[in-house]
C-alpha cells in the first residue's frame, strides 16, 4: 500500500520552510512596505505571487483538476528535480524509468546521487510492465513515465502504466508534455483515485509557451503541498505569469495549432515515406517524428549545411539510425522534404 509519509525524506519532514513576504497577504490593494522592494517601477518592482493563485484557477477551470493539487514550476525539470530532492536519499534511495526515454528524469537523478534504473522497451516501443514491477525494490522511490514517449513519438497503454501505479509502494511521474496531441486520454482522470499518481504538463509544447518555461505538475494535494514547501519562495516570475495568464483567457488558439500541427504531421510523413533514404517512419502521438534513415550522420551534417535542424538520436538504444524530426510550418515541412528528396 502507498504511504505517502513512508516515502517522504525525514529533513523534507521536517523542514521548516521560509516564509517569503506574501506568503501572509496575498491580495493587491495595500501599503506594502513589508519586503524591502523599490516603490517606483511599478508593476515589475513587486515580488510575484508565490503560489501563482491567478493562474492556477485558470489552468482549474481548463483542466477540472483543483488549484490544491496544481503545482507550477519554472518548466517541468524545476518538478522533476523537486520530486527527487522531497523523497530519495542520496546513495540510498534509487529511481525507476525505461529507455529511450526523456533524458533530464537521469541527469536530475544524478545532479542528487540517486541510483538511476533503466528497463529497455519492447521492440514496438510499448512498457515491459512486469519487468518494470521487478526492477523495484524497498529503495525505490519514483518511477518517470513519459507518454507520449520521447524520442519515440508513441504513447504507453494507459492500463500498463495503471498497473504499475496499483502495484508500486512509490511516486509514479507520468510526464505527458506531448498529451495535447495524442488521441489517448490523460491521466488526470485517474488522480482522485490513486494518490501516488503525479501528472507533468507543459505550456512549452501545445500552447506554444516555450520561452516562458512554465511546467505544470498535478498530484494529491499533500505532494502539491511538499513541492510547495521546498520550492524557491518566487520560483515563477512575474513575466511568465502575465503571459500564461494571457494565453489562459482561451484555449482557442491553442486548440488550432494542434490541428494545424496534427494535419501538417500527416503531410510530412506522407511525403517522408516516399524518400527513398527514409526507411522507417514511426507511428506518433506527439508533435514530432522518429525517422530511420539510411547514412544517418551523412544525412544530419547534410541537413545542418542547409540550415535544416534536427535532432540525431542514433545514438540512443532502440533508436540506431534514427533522426527526431519536429513537425513545423508548411513550408518548413517543405524545405526539409525537398532537401531529403535532393539528398536522395
Amino acid at each position: 500500500m502507498f504511504s505517502l509519509d513512508k516515502i517522504l525524506r525525514k529533513n523534507i519532514k521536517n523542514l521548516t520552510p521560509y516564509s517569503s513576504a506574501r506568503d501572509e497577504y496575498s491580495g493587491t490593494e495595500a501599503v506594502f512596505l513589508d519586503a524591502n522592494e523599490n516603490p517606483f517601477s511599478g508593476p515589475y518592482n513587486r515580488y510575484p505571487d508565490p503560489l501563482q493563485t491567478e493562474v492556477k484557477k485558470r489552468i482549474s477551470r481548463i483542466k477540472q483538476v483543483e488549484t490544491e493539487n496544481i503545482f507550477l514550476g519554472n518548466g517541468s525539470d524545476e518538478a522533476i528535480d523537486l520530486l527527487i530532492r522531497a523523497f530519495c536519499e542520496p546513495r540510498t534511495d534509487n529511481i525507476v524509468s525505461v529507455e529511450p526515454s526523456y533524458g533530464m528524469y537521469e541527469v536530475c537523478a544524478s545532479i542528487n546521487d540517486i541510483e538511476f534504473k533503466k528497463v529497455l522497451l519492447t521492440e514496438d516501443f510499448q512498457l515491459k510492465t512486469d519487468e518494470i514491477l521487478k526492477t523495484i525494490n524497498s529503495n525505490t522511490k519514483l518511477i518517470f513515465l513519459c507518454s507520449p514517449n520521447n524520442p519515440t513519438g508513441n504513447s504507453f497503454r494507459n492500463q500498463d502504466i495503471l498497473t504499475i501505479i496499483q502495484n508500486f509502494g512509490g511516486l509514479v511521474i507520468v510526464d505527458e508534455a506531448y498529451i495535447d496531441f495524442s488521441t489517448q486520454e490523460s491521466l488526470l482522470t485517474a488522480l482522485k483515485d490513486n494518490m501516488n499518481l503525479v501528472v507533468l504538463q507543459t505550456f512549452s509544447k501545445a500552447w506554444g509557451l516555450a520561452g516562458i518555461r512554465l511546467g505544470m505538475a498535478f498530484a494529491d494535494s499533500e505532494i502539491v503541498s511538499i513541492l510547495n514547501k521546498i520550492k524557491y519562495p518566487y520560483n515563477i516570475n512575474s513575466l511568465t505569469l502575465e503571459k500564461a495568464n494571457e494565453a489562459l483567457i482561451s484555449d482557442r488558439t491553442k486548440r488550432i495549432w494542434i490541428n494545424e500541427i496534427l494535419k501538417a504531421k500527416e503531410v510530412l510523413v506522407d511525403g517522408l515515406a516516399n524518400i527513398p533514404v527514409v526507411k522507417k517512419v514511426y507511428p506518433s502521438d506527439s508533435n514530432f517524428i522518429l525517422v530511420r534513415v539510411s547514412s544517418v550522420k551523412d544525412i544530419y551534417k547534410y541537413l545542418v549545411d542547409k540550415k535544416i535542424i534536427v535532432r540525431d538520436r542514433s545514438n540512443v538504444i532502440l533508436c540506431e539510425g534514427c533522426l527526431r524530426i519536429t513537425v513545423g510550418t508548411k513550408d518548413e515541412n517543405s524545405q526539409l522534404l525537398d532537401a531529403l528528396k535532393e539528398y536522395a
